[in-house]
């Protein structure tokens, strides 16, 4: 079995959610990267159901988190704030906090632009 041909085919794609949903993390590690790309917009129907799908993996999320923030994309960066990222346990939190002072402090203009801030700062307040 190719895991990554299990993936979801579109926005609507919840069977395929739900299959890799009974699988184990072991098994999905290799396609977060790919479960990620679907929180780019947290419009998209499967958006929470694969965000409830990566929650199960607590502190190996927070480099794909920051590989997130990298790709100088708000609109994603704001979905995944506003989404996986809010819902996401104190502790780590703790972890993300440079990421997320950086975007506080020093936004790139389409940060500023996207009102990042807004959904910072209730996460910054969780930890402080």
């Amino acid at each position: 079995m190719n895991i990554r041909e299990m993936l979801p085919q579109d926005k609507h794609d919840f069977e395929a959610v739900r299959k890799l949903s009974v699988l184990s993390n072991e098994e999905l590690k290799e396609i977060l990267p790919q479960l990620f790309e679907w929180l780019q917009d947290g419009n998209w129907p499967i958006s929470r159901s694969v965000e409830d799908l990566l929650l199960r993996f607590g502190e190996e999320l927070i480099p794909h988190i920051q590989n997130v923030f990298k790709t100088k994309d708000p609109q994603w960066e704001y979905f995944m704030l506003s989404g996986l990222i809010s819902r996401l346990p104190s502790q780590y939190l703790i972890i993300l906090k440079d990421d997320l002072e950086r975007i506080l402090e020093n936004p790139t203009k389409s940060e500023t632009l996207e009102e990042l801030d807004e959904v910072i700062v209730p996460l910054l307040n969780k930890i402080q």
